[in-house]
């Protein structure tokens, strides 16, 4: 039987040729779904059917996912990671040139003169002061978060011969690998806010990064600072924000989060959330969501989960697989693998990841798992879901 692929919004028909019409049966309104595909949609209050296995986010943020309450439920949550870097890499670079030349104001500026060409001449040549810029070369760029975003931005500015000033304590050693080495390691986040013209910021919104932009790192600024955020807009304190920019402390604000408190002030430039919106990174991601997808469904592997850890096992030839996902408690394995022995079952190759409260084990058994065999495994305590998938 195929599996069964419920989506929750509009998917990118590049993403959905991912999945063979032999294997995988994909529609909005679906029975018994094995896993969900999602975009935008609020997925909180939503009742999952039980046979739901995984979710797939066509994006980077899962805010609209209850990932706590899918953990508790064994079920990993996908995401694209990296896919639209470039399409958000772009809108900041962008929005560090309509904060460095005052481009939306002298815009405005024009769309308001009135009279002849004569008029608005003298107008255009009398009011252009008022618009004088400054040049990036120079500038320094604080980039908060160096993940596949971050990076992509810190190398851009780099390039545009800005200095660079980047903290992320938990980058990895592959973001590490890609920063430019002309990136300079900014000690603390206040060291950071304290020596940048702008800072951008790319990290996730958590209860560790809200309101991380505060009104104490603001002071720390120049009264020219920008800030751009093209993350999400619970971390930048808004109030301080607007405080900072009426007392003159704070020079522009750019985001991708309009509200009626920041919209209309002179001093911010708010765009309705269009860091990711390209027919490039809605391709990107939906392809990326789609093959993780599918490499779950086909072989239990994961990888870009934001809940569990990365698990990847080579199949086992003639070998059955069982994926156990369950609490990260001691001899959960031995337990497994006990069930396993007691039905004079042979495993082939075996591999367990844990990621906090979080484990995942993946097991090739030589020959077939009988029913009996799932069910005694379900009933260790602690074991969360058990999927079979066969040769």
């Amino acid at each position: 039987m195929p599996f069964k692929i419920q989506t929750l919004n509009n998917i990118s028909v590049r993403g959905l040729e991912r999945l063979p019409r032999d294997r995988f049966e994909v529609a909005s309104d679906i029975g018994h779904p094995d896993a969900i595909m999602v975009r935008s949609a609020d997925m909180h209050e939503m009742t999952l059917p039980a046979s739901v296995r995984a979710i797939g986010r066509a994006g980077a943020g899962t805010n609209n996912i209850p990932v706590a309450k899918l953990s508790k439920q064994g079920i990993p949550v996908f995401n694209a990671p990296g896919a639209n870097a470039n399409a958000v890499k772009e809108l900041v670079i962008a929005g560090m040139f309509l904060a460095a030349r005052n481009i939306c104001q002298a815009w405005q500026y024009v769309r308001s003169l009135q009279g002849d060409d004569h008029a608005l001449e003298e107008a255009v040549e009398k009011g252009k002061k008022k618009y004088v810029g400054y040049e990036l070369p120079g500038k320094t760029l604080g980039v908060v978060g160096l993940g596949a975003i971050g990076v992509e931005v810190a190398n851009a500015a780099h390039g545009l011969g800005m200095r660079v000033l980047g903290f992320d304590p938990q980058i990895t050693v592959q973001r590490a690998w890609q920063l430019s080495s002309g990136v300079e390691q900014a000690l603390s986040l206040d060291d950071l806010f304290s020596r940048a013209d702008m800072v951008t910021v790319h990290v996730p919104l958590v209860e560790g990064t809200k309101g991380m932009v505060n009104a104490a790192r603001l002071k720390l600024m120049k009264p020219s600072g920008v800030v751009l955020n093209f993350a999400r807009g619970g971390i930048v304190d808004e109030a301080a924000m607007i405080e900072a920019l009426n007392a003159g402390r704070m020079g522009s604000y750019i985001c991708d989060f309009p509200t009626n408190a920041c919209k209309d002030h002179p001093k911010v430039i708010a765009l309705p959330h269009l860091g990711a919106s390209t027919e490039e990174a809605e391709e990107n991601c939906a392809i990326m969501v789609a093959d993780t997808l599918r490499e779950f469904l086909e072989t239990g592997n994961v990888r870009n989960s934001v809940n569990f850890p990365e698990a990847i096992l080579p199949r086992t030839a003639g070998a059955t697989r069982v994926g156990i996902a369950n609490e990260n408690v001691p001899n959960m394995v031995g337990q497994i693998t006990g069930a396993l022995a007691a039905a004079n079952l042979n495993i082939a190759d075996l591999l367990n990841k844990s990621r906090g409260g979080l484990a995942y084990t993946l097991i090739d058994v030589d020959g077939q798992v009988p029913p009996a065999v799932v069910t005694a495994i379900r009933a260790i305590p602690g074991v969360l879901t058990v999927s079979v998938i066969p040769s």
